[in-house]
């Protein structure tokens, strides 16, 4: 499916593809058929629902091995799918390119700075979701993180179970696959990209202490790590992205190796925290292969609406809408509210 592509970028391009089908299904069930399990039934912990699950994901023969082996893979990766898809709507919501990709697959075939996102966006996800799935104990072959004040167990009890990224890490590039150096640019971009994904989720980690002891006197501190939220991790991809690097082919005179190389600032290639890409976006502003454009798309009249129309101009419309007011807090412990209704402007970009 992917001849071209090193297995990282391959089982990357098939959770996007799972993004386009959650756009373009009129109803979840769909997806389920085709991509992604349907509905967990109650006995979802049987071997048998477990496999059924894995043998409904887009995964190759190897990869739907290892989910076998593992009960709650399959969920984390139908999680890690909704995480990513949400994150890039939220971060591109004022953007031209909303993150839509409704029946418009050939985005992902090409070089685009929005391609390097996707790819970037779903690996931090599946990174993400991985790591949390453990320290929930919906994964049967992880636990909390191995910091050496945790026992595992006992964290749980104390409420204080890790983010165990480093688990995650290894268990998400054995998944993925071995790493192979390729002498294709587009699968180097497209591997640079999914690292960049996986290194944001790592730069998130933290550590988080619980003092305990007479009043808080913090005689015993307990620490452990924690992931930042995921729309952290999206907001700084989507920085990357705003900062993204084109990179052509270049030849290593050392060692003859062919690798990404920038523009002059970046004479010494792309850095690893880096979004690459290879050509230049369309303007998303009209229909097209890459974009729906941007017609009847809602913006804010003093800060999006010169931008996100194009020039076209903007409709403006009044909306009447309801909203609590007057409330006030009653004994105990109860809040009542009137109902209020408000006029308010609406702006769409313009068609023409």
């Amino acid at each position: 499916m992917c001849p071209r592509l090193p297995r990282t970028a391959c089982f990357l391009r098939l959770t996007i593809l799972c993004i386009i089908l959650s756009q373009t299904s009129a109803y979840f069930g769909l997806i389920g058929r085709e991509f992604l399990p349907a509905p967990i039934p109650s006995d979802a912990q049987s071997d048998k629902a477990h496999f059924k699950q894995c043998e409904q994901l887009a995964l190759n023969r190897r990869q739907k091995r290892l989910c076998r082996r593992d009960p709650g893979l399959a969920e984390t990766l139908r999680e890690s799918v909704r995480l990513s898809l949400l994150e890039c709507r939220y971060q591109f919501r004022n953007e031209r390119w909303n993150c839509s990709l409704d029946g418009r697959g050939s985005l992902i075939k090409r070089g685009f700075k929005e391609t390097a996102f996707l790819l970037a966006i779903s690996s931090a996800a599946l990174s993400h979701a991985l790591a949390k799935a453990c320290s929930s104990g919906r994964m049967e072959r992880c636990t909390c993180d191995d910091s050496p004040e945790l026992q595992h167990r006992e964290a749980w009890k104390w409420g204080i179970c890790g983010d165990n990224l480093k688990y995650s890490t290894k268990l998400l590039k054995n998944f993925l696959g071995s790493k192979r150096v390729s002498k294709d640019l587009r699968a180097q971009i497209d591997s640079h990209n999914v690292n960049v994904g996986i290194r944001a989720v790592k730069s998130g980690l933290k550590t988080t202490c619980k003092c305990h002891g007479v009043s808080g006197s913090c005689a015993v501190r307990t620490c452990w790590k924690q992931l930042s939220s995921f729309h952290d991790t999206g907001r700084l991809l989507k920085f990357r992205y705003d900062s993204a690097v084109r990179v052509y082919s270049a030849t290593n005179d050392a060692t003859g190796e062919t690798q990404l190389a920038g523009a002059r600032r970046h004479s010494n290639g792309p850095r690893p925290t880096d979004l690459v890409y290879l050509e230049d976006s369309p303007s998303f502003c009209r229909p097209s292969r890459y974009s729906p454009g941007t017609a009847g798309r809602p913006c804010a009249k003093d800060t999006s609406c010169q931008s996100l129309c194009c020039g076209r101009g903007y409709n403006t419309a009044l909306r009447l809408t309801t909203l609590s007011c007057h409330c006030q807090v009653r004994w105990c412990c109860h809040v009542e509210c009137q109902t209020c209704v408000r006029e308010e402007e609406v702006y769409t970009c313009k068609k023409h």
